[in-house]
């Protein structure tokens, strides 16, 4: 029986939204549950912010060699390939006996992420012509909604329920169960066959851990010392490398000629810095409520709900106003109301602060969030000829993922200045500050949206590069 196009559009974005929706509630499930992952691997401060850095780092880094190995070897195949390996990584995870092996296995784990996201954006991205690829990125957003508006639910509920390695559990029967489907309704998808670039890759993998690096050991090992000095300018000596590199390779990994685009480098910045802030916020947010106020880790998810909620209600209609009125005012709207909301959670937090007091600035957060991320996307895949898709996509999901890093690393150091778990006052001491700093982030990015082209004024398309 022959399928219609409208049945495989919709098989299209449901296959591609379950490596979203597994990357997606897998980081918010290990957000829920680091205050217990603590006290049962015994892990440190910087160690719990390794069990989440390592993955979004490996995950980061490995975004734009996966999106091209799937224009090579085909992005179905490969995006397949994801799934099945993000699962089996997650059983490691599960399967931990040390905080050290839970560091590698999430590692691992996000190396398949980097498939299943980059690969999955792409397969969407051409699968859609361009005057409804906002409303079907919009879709995606709100599919991955569900995953960030029921992660702190379900995480809440496994840890509290049974124990805190059955939130890795739960990703096996989704992968092994996705990856047949994917191959069986999803047809295959090449992009340019451009060779690998190994040099960019190391240059770019080298220089975010060292920044990342120095900036988790600062407070540790002290910021004068040579240790962090040294890891610090390494990175940004690699990183500046890396772009020299890229601007005269033959076949970059990041084709430099992208950045010319206003629409791509302003989307390219927001997306750092709306992750940035929104990875803060997911790793603090549940601490507040477990660590200084008091609930246990199922009420902590529950109370989270009018937050992440706000991903699966708002995501899709922002998706669908792109298209008619442009990306600016909402990239620009929803940054300002996820700083605004992140700044008012900063100024009242105390340990007997009233949870009904946190409930509208949450929502305000959740909104500017929901607002923000669909415009970012869809201002970069819009601003690039379909040769370079899948670059363009890779080059969008590094970007959001480093943004990810970075931010945690920053706000964690702030945190480890000025408090710690010694108490719940001594962690709201550190909880300020850190969410004040989350921000400024969302701020940097609201800025960097004013740069977008208005609608109608997005200019040629960025060629794919010769």
């Amino acid at each position: 029986m022959t399928t219609s196009p409208q049945t495989k559009l919709a098989w299209v974005v449901v296959l591609t939204a379950i490596g979203s929706f597994m990357g997606a509630i897998d980081t918010l499930v290990v957000a829920t549950a680091l205050p217990t992952i603590r006290l049962d691997l015994g892990a440190s401060v910087s160690q719990l912010e390794w069990t989440v850095n390592s993955y979004n780092l490996a995950f980061a880094v490995m975004l734009v060699t996966a999106a091209a190995l799937g224009d090579r070897f085909g992005r179905r195949r490969l995006y397949a390939a994801g799934l099945v390996g993000f699962a089996l990584a997650s059983a490691a995870s599960a399967l931990s006996p040390s905080v050290g092996f839970l560091i590698a296995a999430r590692a691992v784990q996000g190396v398949g992420a980097a498939f299943m996201m980059s690969l999955g954006l792409a397969l969407l991205s051409a699968a859609f012509p361009p005057e409804k690829r906002g409303a079907a990125i919009g879709l995606f957003s709100a599919v991955t909604g569900l995953a960030v508006a029921s992660g702190p639910l379900v995480g809440g509920a496994v840890v509290n329920g049974l124990d805190w390695t059955w939130i890795f559990w739960v990703n096996l029967p989704i992968g092994l169960l996705g990856a047949p489907l994917v191959l069986a309704r999803m047809a295959e998808s090449y992009g340019p066959k451009a060779s690998l670039d190994f040099p960019g890759l190391g240059l770019i993998t080298a220089g975010a851990l060292g920044l990342v690096w120095g900036l988790v050991r600062g407070n540790e090992a002290g910021w004068g010392s040579a240790e962090v000095v040294g890891t610090l300018a390494a990175g940004a000596v690699l990183v500046v490398a890396f772009v020299a590199w890229e601007r005269r390779a033959a076949e970059p990994m990041i084709p430099m000629e992208m950045f010319r685009s206003k629409a791509f480098t302003a989307g390219n910045l927001a997306i750092f810095a709306v992750f940035g802030s929104l990875f803060a916020e997911v790793y603090f947010f549940s601490q507040l409520l477990q660590s200084a106020m008091g609930y246990d880790v199922l009420e902590a998810g529950l109370r989270l709900m009018p937050w992440t909620g706000t991903f699966l209600v708002v995501g899709p209609v922002a998706g669908a106003m792109a298209d008619k009125i442009g990306e600016r005012p909402l990239m620009v709207t929803g940054l300002v109301l996820q700083a605004t909301g992140t700044i008012w959670i900063a100024l009242i937090a105390s340990p007997d602060l009233a949870y009904g007091q946190l409930l509208v600035p949450l929502v305000v957060a959740g909104v500017g969030v929901s607002m923000a991320i669909p415009s970012a996307q869809a201002s970069v895949l819009g601003s690039v000829s379909e040769e370079s898709v899948g670059k363009a996509a890779g080059t969008n999901s590094v970007m959001r993922e480093l943004g990810g890093v970075f931010g945690i690393a920053i706000t964690v150091a702030v945190f480890s200045g000025a408090g710690s778990y010694a108490s719940p006052q001594a962690f709201v001491d550190g909880f300020g500050p850190a969410m004040g700093v989350a921000a400024a982030v969302a701020i940097v990015g609201a800025v960097a949206g004013t740069f977008l082209p208005g609608r109608g004024r997005r200019g040629e398309l960025v060629p794919a590069p010769a």
